[in-house]
């Protein structure tokens, strides 16, 4: 159901446009990552990915369907639709989390041990370290949606949610969630603490390194990019009102926040410039002939 039961078309242009400019955006700072060789190196290896996994994949997993219910009258998915984008929704969402920690580990070679960094932190550690988080977000995923689809509903198929998400589709249930309990308890604890050690051991340890460094120049060490955090387990329209915001404009905004991103940027837009300068040029000697 939507969030709102007027303003419909308000909502749906004011979305549309986040989601636009979301997608334009990231997609700017995606070519500045490419075409930039300042910022072809692990970390930024990594954020190219958390920029594609959240910003595009995983706002494109919720927003467009979202933005046909604000314009449709029956606001229907059907049941593998649902399934689907619960998947994928888990998927991309649980890749933040996974990134962050690959990110985590990069600056804390960085930091701790520098003279090894470019031997450590080479293309394949990195394709290791993207295959396995990749391996493991899918699989967590697949879990919990076969798991929910071994579920009866027999009550109400209204869905209290501006998507599929996990915990309004099992207010739906009528049959035993025992299974689902266990292994949110057990397989997503697990999943969660490991993250959450990581990425506080590799903080700590970075903390640890850079506050016995002598000098002061050396203290100004960057620092891995954080995102926000996935929480909350409320149906009501202030948690959907902070799930859909969390979505799509966050992503608008994680990238600014980033010096080195804006200045590839800055130089992809300069690229950009001089080679339509130079198509001009080219267009009007060719008009004006010899």
């Amino acid at each position: 159901t939507l969030l709102f039961p007027r303003g419909q078309k308000t909502l749906f242009l004011l979305f549309l446009i986040m989601y636009l400019v979301t997608l334009m955006g990231n997609l700017l700072f995606i070519l500045a990552i490419c075409y930039d060789p300042q910022l072809q190196n692990p970390m930024y290896f990594f954020f190219f990915l958390i920029l594609f996994s959240h910003s595009i994949c995983y706002t494109t997993v919720i927003v467009p369907k979202m933005l046909v219910n604000f314009l449709s009258e029956t606001k229907t998915i059907s049941y593998n639709e649902c399934l689907a984008q619960m998947y994928f929704f888990l998927a991309f969402g649980n890749m933040d989390s996974y990134l962050l920690a690959s990110m985590t580990i990069d600056r804390y070679v960085a930091i701790c041990n520098p003279f090894h960094y470019v031997t450590v932190m080479n293309h394949r550690c990195c394709v290791l370290l993207l295959a396995t988080f990749t391996a493991l977000s899918y699989l967590h995923s697949l879990l919990h949606v076969l798991l929910v689809n071994q579920l009866t509903f027999c009550a109400s198929n209204v869905i209290h949610h501006f998507f599929c998400d996990v915990n309004p589709i099992l207010k739906l249930a009528c049959s035993s969630m025992s299974d689902n309990g266990v292994v949110a308890m057990t397989e997503g604890l697990a999943s969660v603490m490991a993250l959450f050690g990581c990425i506080v051991i590799s903080y700590l340890r970075i903390l640890i390194a850079v506050l016995i460094i002598p000098s002061d120049a050396g203290k100004h060490k960057p620092s891995p990019l954080q995102l926000p955090s996935h929480c909350g387990d409320s149906v009501s329209w202030e948690y959907n009102f902070s799930r859909v915001i969390y979505t799509v404009l966050t992503s608008m905004l994680v990238s600014l926040r980033n010096t080195d991103m804006k200045r590839g940027l800055e130089n992809l837009i300069s690229r950009i410039k001089s080679h339509i300068d130079r198509l001009s040029t080219a267009k009007a000697k060719k008009i004006c002939g010899p």
